[in-house]
Order: C-alpha cells, then sequence, then structure tokens
C-alpha cells in the first residue's frame, strides 16, 4: 500500500488500518483518503483527510475502543501521525444523502479524541470520495454511492458561502489570526471555484482561477495566504496582519455577493 508520495506516512496509515481492521473486524467496510491527496494538489502541510466507512452505528464499545487507537496512533513517532483527519460512516448515512449534516464520529485535525460532529458529513466529501477517493481498504466507492448530482453540490456550497461568511463577518474576532487568515481565503476562492463547475477542485485551483476571475488587486493576498498554511498550530496562536485580515473579511463580502449573482443569473458552469 503505497497511498502517497511520503514513506512515513503510507506507513502510519497501514499501521492505522490495520489496527481498524483488528479492532472492527465484522463492522470495517472501507478506508479512503480524499481531500488534497484524493484531488491530487497536496504538500507536506497538507492535513491527511480520511473517510472511514463501518457497516452499522458504532456501539459505545467499540467506539471506547477507537479512541484507544486514535491516541496510540497519534503517538507514533511521525509527524504525520498529528496531522490526520476524518470521519467514520455508517454505510446507510453515506449512501443517503439527506443524512448529510448529521453527526458522525469524527477525528480533528491535530486531536487524538473522536467527537461527535458534521465536519466530513457534506456532499462534497462524498463527492471526493466517489469520485476520486484513494482505496486504502475495501471496495470501489463507486459502488457504496450513486452519483452527487452537480445541483445538490452547488445548493450546499451555496450555503456554504452565505452561512459561513455570516459568521465570520459577525465575529471577526474570533477568526483574526494568521491560521484562519489564510484558511477562509483560500477556502473561498475554492468554494467560489466549485461553485461555478458544479464539482470539487482544490484549494490551489480555486486560488488560481480567484487570481485570473477577479481584479488583480486581489492576487498578492492570495500568494500570502499559502504562508499561513505550515505548523497551523502555532499560526492559529499568532494575530493576522491587519491589513490582511481587513482585505480578508472584504473578499468573504465579495464571494457572498458574488455566489448570489452567479446563482441569480445561472452562471454556474
Amino acid at each position: 500500500m503505497h497511498p502517497t508520495r511520503f514513506p512515513e506516512l503510507n506507513q502510519v496509515l497501514r499501521t492505522l488500518v490495520s489496527w481498524i481492521q483488528d479492532t472492527l473486524p465484522d463492522a470495517f467496510v472501507g478506508f479512503y483518503l480524499q481531500g488534497s491527496f484524493a484531488l491530487g494538489d497536496f504538500d507536506d502541510h497538507s492535513d491527511v483527510d480520511f473517510v472511514v466507512l463501518v457497516r452499522d452505528e458504532l456501539e459505545p464499545s467499540r467506539v471506547d475502543r477507537l479512541q484507544v487507537i486514535h491516541d496510540r496512533t497519534y503517538q507514533l513517532d511521525c509527524e504525520w501521525a498529528k496531522h490526520l483527519e476524518g470521519s467514520y460512516f455508517p454505510l446507510e448515512t453515506f449512501r443517503d444523502l439527506t443524512k448529510s449534516g448529521t453527526d458522525v464520529w469524527y477525528l480533528d485535525h491535530g486531536a487524538r479524541v473522536l467527537i461527535p460532529s458534521a465536519h466530513c458529513n457534506t456532499l462534497l466529501v462524498r463527492w471526493v470520495v466517489r469520485e476520486q477517493g484513494i482505496i486504502l481498504h475495501g471496495p470501489l466507492p463507486r459502488t457504496l454511492i450513486d452519483p452527487i448530482p452537480a445541483a445538490s453540490l452547488r445548493e450546499e456550497i451555496l450555503h456554504v458561502i452565505a452561512g459561513w461568511g455570516r459568521e465570520i463577518l459577525d465575529n471577526p474576532a474570533r477568526y483574526a489570526n494568521r491560521f484562519y487568515q489564510g484558511f477562509i481565503l483560500l477556502n473561498y476562492c475554492r468554494m467560489l471555484h466549485d461553485l461555478r463547475r458544479g464539482y470539487p477542485g482544490s484549494k490551489r485551483e480555486g486560488a488560481e482561477w480567484a487570481k485570473s476571475a477577479f481584479n488583480s488587486s486581489w492576487s498578492p493576498l492570495i500568494d500570502r495566504a499559502w504562508a499561513t498554511r505550515p505548523d497551523p498550530a502555532r499560526q492559529v496562536r499568532e494575530p493576522a496582519d491587519d491589513e490582511d485580515f481587513k482585505q480578508t473579511l472584504a473578499f468573504v463580502e465579495l464571494a457572498i455577493n458574488e455566489s448570489g449573482r452567479m446563482a441569480g443569473k445561472g452562471d454556474c458552469a
């Protein structure tokens, strides 16, 4: 199993999959990489997004055993082990698009404990797993879930652009650190690009598209956002550059308005 070009990460993933198999021998369906590794635009600073499919809802005793596994994984002598992020989906939940947005067991980036969260339970994640997911264990994901309609993806993206945007603009102090400043900007570039074409792409694709789609005055800010990606644990404790953060909030407003315009005019293709 050589799912990435990083041998140390591959070993971490092999170990984690083996431990999950031993813990859930009759319930484990599959383990898939999604996110930047699946989309082919990863680098040394990428988090490692995954989805684990299980046959049914996990019983508390099994969740307890998985908690032990993820704590052990975090303690492996490899930095990649601290940059895993993913969720456990019961197969029925993964297949049923109407269950998007409900809580599943989730490992946050940099965490060692599973928590209930809807973070990964999106149509976008399902699309990436189905269309481009990297299989570490299990059947082809296309055999497990029907195609995700582009119209449904666009509806979800519009909801996130507007909802998260209003949250950011109403409470900017919560996001005024170096990590979130760049994270917000790059994600809004990606979401607008995804909205336009109707399927998910990477942050880099979105950033390059935004630099050509909008006024060139935004390009230096977008380029600087990449410098906020290394060492997120440190960056989140450092204040954002005042001017860059002010411009990022302005870009969020632009994105909300632009997404509404694109939806209203049908300019999403």
